[in-house]
């Protein structure tokens, strides 16, 4: 799969809800997964993840913030960086978060994948993410 960039939406408590209604829009394929699914102790209502793929090429991710995060309407996106290119989105990672605020440390996480946050030097957040092989 070749790098891609899409933007990355924060809801409080109705990313299913939007979801749903963007998938009413764009049409396409959409995939959810909840906080308990991935085994959380005391896990929240709402969405750790979802994607969207419609039919002619978009793609929109979101989610439900957590408790312990806080929710800030107006800044609630992020732009995500995805692919299984491991050489080339790490190039990205450091350039991106050279002079920012890195959130969550570019590492091996419980669904499998590499994955980090950061907020770069402009006040940006992006999210990148490295597919491991399937296998």
């Amino acid at each position: 799969m070749a790098s891609r960039l899409n933007p990355y939406l924060q809801f409080n408590g109705d990313a299913r809800s939007a979801m749903e209604f963007y998938q009413g829009v764009f049409g396409g394929q959409l995939d959810v997964s909840t906080f308990a699914e991935f085994g959380m102790e005391n896990a929240p209502e709402g969405l750790m993840h979802s994607q969207l793929e419609a039919d002619n090429g978009f793609t929109l991710m979101a989610s439900d913030t957590p408790p312990d995060m806080p929710y800030n309407p107006g800044s609630n996106i992020t732009i995500s960086l995805s692919g299984d290119d491991g050489d080339e989105l790490r190039g990205y990672w450091g350039k991106l978060s050279d002079g920012g605020t890195v959130a969550v440390p570019l590492e091996k996480q419980m669904w499998g994948d590499e994955f980090g946050m950061c907020v770069d030097r402009f006040g940006i957040g992006w999210m990148v993410n490295i597919a491991q092989p399937q296998g």
